[in-house]
């Protein structure tokens, strides 16, 4: 093979979550399950946007990108997960590997931006109800969307700027998909400026985005405390708790996984947040957004014909 620090390093090999097969096939099962459940929950939730006029507010608009963000997003690591479960030797070239890494990051990446503008808009809801229609036009809605999605494509060529271009042979991710960290901390250089590069990018996409939610829900909850109506709390709180569950669980899971020291080697910890992070939390997204949203089960009601009971 010649100097090791000269190895071309052409497929990597993925270590996978478990060497047992009963414990792979009951793991092959149960993301099965979560995925197709992803796909459907939130496809019907985009039909139900799109279709319904009730729906076409700034609100949806947002959960409907949403909703076309997490399919993607559980579909660019569960697939793999799910084939990898029926193979012994889990091998993945070195291209598909990159590829795979940085759709996922972008698209993680987006919902972090995402997410702050949705709470952007419940903030202009709540707080300015008279001048909510002038606030949130469909222009500003567009523009907030888009850049959103172009801010993560950006962000996301940071990382890549600063990718290891030393392997030396090392081709073994202790991981069950192609995930940043796992991948690198296969360099065999120095890594300061990477990991501090690394953590800087992570507080501008990550604790940047959930400070600034944090502070809209302190002045929403503070708006909601003034308003006189019972009937008015119990919407405001309905609306935007439903928003706040989900940043909860998405920035519990990644803030997690991210804003913390890293070690060399990647824990069994590391993998649990990053199932939970790439596939259940897509999943959960439209039954939070749904189960207690009556515009919502209206518009599900009317698309089967029926009238929703009182």
């Amino acid at each position: 093979m010649g100097d090791s620090n000269t190895t071309m390093v052409t497929e990597f090999i993925l270590l996978g979550i478990s060497d047992d097969r009963q414990t792979q096939m009951v793991l092959f099962v149960a993301f099965l399950l979560f995925y197709l459940a992803t796909l459907l929950g939130n496809s019907l939730l985009i039909v139900l946007i799109i279709l319904s006029p009730l729906l076409h507010t700034p609100m949806y608009f947002f959960l409907c990108n949403l909703s076309f963000l997490d399919m993607f997003y559980t579909t660019s690591s569960v697939p793999q997960l799910l084939a990898n479960c029926f193979l012994r030797r889990l091998t993945i070239s070195y291209t598909r590997c990159v590829t795979e890494m940085y759709v996922s990051l972008f698209l993680g990446i987006a919902e972090c931006f995402l997410l702050a503008v949705m709470a952007y808009d419940r903030f202009a809801a709540v707080c300015n109800p008279l001048h909510y229609t002038v606030i949130m036009s469909w222009k500003v809605c567009i523009q907030l969307a888009a850049s959103s999605w172009g801010s993560a494509f950006v962000m996301t060529l940071i990382p890549r700027l600063f990718q290891p271009t030393q392997l030396c042979g090392h081709n073994i991710i202790n991981h069950f998909i192609c995930e940043l960290q796992a991948f690198f901390k296969l360099a065999c250089s120095d890594t300061r400026v990477t990991d501090t590069v690394i953590m800087i990018n992570s507080i501008i996409v990550l604790a940047a985005p959930f400070s600034f939610i944090l502070v809209t829900y302190g002045r929403i909850g503070q708006a909601v405390m003034r308003m006189h109506s019972a009937k008015s709390r119990g919407k405001a709180f309905s609306t935007c708790g439903s928003h706040l569950v989900v940043v909860s669980i998405f920035y519990g899971s990644a803030l997690s996984m991210y804003m913390r020291p890293q070690g060399k080697t990647t824990s069994g910890r590391d993998k649990i947040v990053a199932l939970f992070y790439g596939a259940v939390t897509p999943m959960l997204n439209p039954l939070i957004y749904s189960f207690r949203n009556k515009d919502v089960k209206g518009a599900f009601w009317r698309l089967l014909g029926k009238k929703m009971s009182e």
